[in-house]
């Protein structure tokens, strides 16, 4: 009984008035850690470039947000290579009409047509994620995924390009959560 008495002392004393941060919002991978090397399988090339050979499969990597900010109705999601394009960049994926009520994307499932969300132009005029494959000879590139949470209803129009999904947003977006994959071409 003493032992209880003094815990609730204690929590009364020391607990009281002590605020919590929220969790930050977050992405999260299943298959690698921020910062990790990508396997090959979610390495892929566009069969239409001159030199398509690639070892990967062209398989999205499984991903998974938590803690949106409050207000989020729909979310965009884009991925960069800024190692790309000889430093220029290059986009390889643009999704966007996300439901909040969407909180992951399953291994494989951007690699399809969009089912439930909107894919927007990447690099290569494709709706669907378009995995690396820097040049032969690069180092490491950085692929950055960012999920955006926004207030804005999942009605935007299709095919919009990241400039165009970027303009769309301005002033909509509440908040990012990225991740880091890197990968080059063995």
């Amino acid at each position: 009984m003493k032992s209880l008495i003094v815990s609730t002392i204690f929590a009364a004393v020391f607990g009281a008035g002590v605020a919590r941060a929220a969790e930050p919002f977050a992405l999260t991978s299943s298959a690698y850690k921020d910062g990790d090397v990508w396997p090959s399988k979610f390495a892929g090339a566009d069969p239409s470039r001159t030199n398509p050979s690639c070892p990967g499969e062209n398989v999205s990597p499984p991903l998974a947000w938590s803690n949106p900010p409050a207000g989020t109705k729909s979310y965009a999601l884009l991925m960069q290579d800024p190692d790309g394009g000889n430093g220029l960049g290059v986009f390889h994926w643009v999704a966007y009409n996300i439901p909040a009520s969407k909180t992951s994307f399953a291994e494989g499932e951007a690699s399809k047509p969009p089912n439930g969300w909107t894919g927007g132009k990447n690099a290569i005029g494709k709706t669907a994620y378009f995995g690396p494959c820097g040049p032969s000879g690069h180092s490491l590139h950085h692929y950055v995924i960012t999920v955006i949470a926004t207030d804005v209803e999942p009605t935007l129009k299709p095919d919009m390009t990241r400039d165009e999904l970027v303009a769309a947003l301005k002033g909509h977006a509440l908040a990012p959560a990225s991740i880091v994959g890197r990968y080059t071409r063995p």
